[in-house]
């Protein structure tokens, strides 16, 4: 095997990790925080948040040290180290307000390793003479299929609902910070122009809000960044309410599983972005995601895992549409948009809005929302998700309405491919 066959697996190994990390312990541990640890909706909503709180400023902040201090691989290391250390404390409380800090310190070092593993990932292949634009997508996909295994693994082996999938994750998390120090090193560049505080910490793109069509289009970015961990905080939990009326049912029975489905359709569906985009503009591509979204939550609201089991497999599989339509669509539209000298920047400011205000807010809301229909220890689902459906309807219709945008096919194909 040659060096650049081999340095093609042992990227797609590292790729693999990085989400098979998130993977063990994000779609779960809903089950374990409400139904062994007896938290609330707003306190479970609260965990989830920390996403979104670390994403306001960690990845900026790990960026400018991998720019300026410390190779990217040895920064990726050394946040997967200190986030297994996060993990195991995680794993040993059972205070949701100790809880809550510990995995915001979790969350600070892991949501900064998401670019930083990227960041990596093209200085190799670029110091190997790969075409990056050819090359990393099918190594990026073994992110995603980490991320399902081992959502199977924690569902298969029973640890949904205990503390061993946060011990698991930390284990993996572990492994990749060690993985991470050797591989091929993705030294400092050192830059000949001086650049202003807000072009450091990629707040410059903030400009684009001169334009009212990026005005708004960064709103609802935030508006369905706020639907993004609903499901993945809740989903769990809404499948175990059913083991008294459905005993045995496989969607009780393997509720991870189930929800796995969700990310194999959106491995699929981001097959199909480039045609969408294409033909029907980022305009129409939004709103069948905005719709989506209402489907998504609508079908979990009058689905079981009994005679309804086709409406939840429905519900998984426009998931798919919903994320990817929104999210890499959103992406391409800010790159096709957004002027060649700050891009990097409007992509950080879509990742602020989507995963960082966006996911804070909807985390804690969605909470909120379930303790409203929670009474007596017990969650009306489907009222609760009709009310999350009804949010994604209220977007839906004042979307077409405020966002004025003129499809430029020419433009967009550009990008798309």
């Amino acid at each position: 095997m040659n060096s650049n066959s081999s340095i093609k697996y042992r990227l797609v190994l590292m790729n693999f990790l990085q989400f098979f990390i998130w993977g063990s312990w994000l779609i779960s541990i809903g089950n374990y925080l409400g139904g062994t640890l007896h938290f609330t909706g707003a306190q479970i909503g609260a965990v989830f948040s920390t996403l979104g709180i670390a994403s306001l400023f960690m990845p900026a902040l790990m960026g400018i040290v991998a720019d300026k201090w410390l190779n990217a691989e040895k920064v990726l290391g050394l946040c997967h180290i200190l986030g297994a250390g996060m993990l195991m404390v995680a794993s040993t409380v059972t205070d949701p307000n100790v809880f809550f800090w510990v995995m915001l310190l979790n969350s600070m070092f892991y949501m900064p390793t998401i670019a930083l593993n990227n960041t990596v990932s093209y200085n190799i292949l670029e110091q190997k003479g790969f075409d990056i634009v050819k090359d990393f997508p099918p190594i990026r996909v073994w992110g995603t299929l980490g991320f399902i295994a081992a959502m199977w693994v924690v569902d298969i082996l029973g640890w949904k609902s205990n503390n061993m999938q946060l011990i698991f994750s930390a284990v993996s998390a572990l492994v990749l910070g060690l993985y991470a120090f050797t591989m091929p090193k993705c030294p400092i560049v050192k830059s000949t122009t001086k650049k202003s505080l807000l072009e450091t910490i990629g707040l410059d793109a903030f400009v684009l809000f001169k334009q009212r069509k990026m005005v708004v289009f960064f709103l609802f970015a935030m508006f369905l960044g706020a639907a993004l961990q609903i499901t993945n905080a809740f989903g769990g939990s809404f499948l175990e309410s059913f083991k008294i009326t459905y005993p045995g049912t496989f969607g009780v029975t393997h509720p991870i599983l189930l929800l796995s489905m969700s990310q194999i359709s959106e491995t699929l569906f981001i097959l199909t972005i480039p045609f969408f985009l294409k033909r029907f503009g980022i305009k129409k591509v939004m709103l069948i995601s905005i719709f989506a979204w209402v489907l998504r939550f609508g079908l979990f609201a009058v689905g079981d895992p009994g005679s309804g089991l086709a409406l939840l497999v429905l519900s998984m599989i426009i998931y798919g549409m919903a994320f990817d339509f929104f999210n890499i669509s959103g992406s391409l539209f800010v790159e096709n948009e957004a002027p060649t000298q700050m891009r990097a920047s409007a992509q950080g400011l879509f990742m602020f809005m989507t995963n960082g205000i966006g996911a804070m807010c909807g985390g804690y809301g969605a909470g909120l929302v379930v303790d409203y229909f929670t009474s007596g220890g017990i969650t009306n689902w489907r009222y609760t998700w009709f009310a999350f459906a009804a949010y994604a309807l209220i977007l839906g219709i004042i979307f077409p309405l405020v966002f004025k945008y003129k499809h430029d096919a020419k433009a967009m194909s550009k990008v798309s491919h």
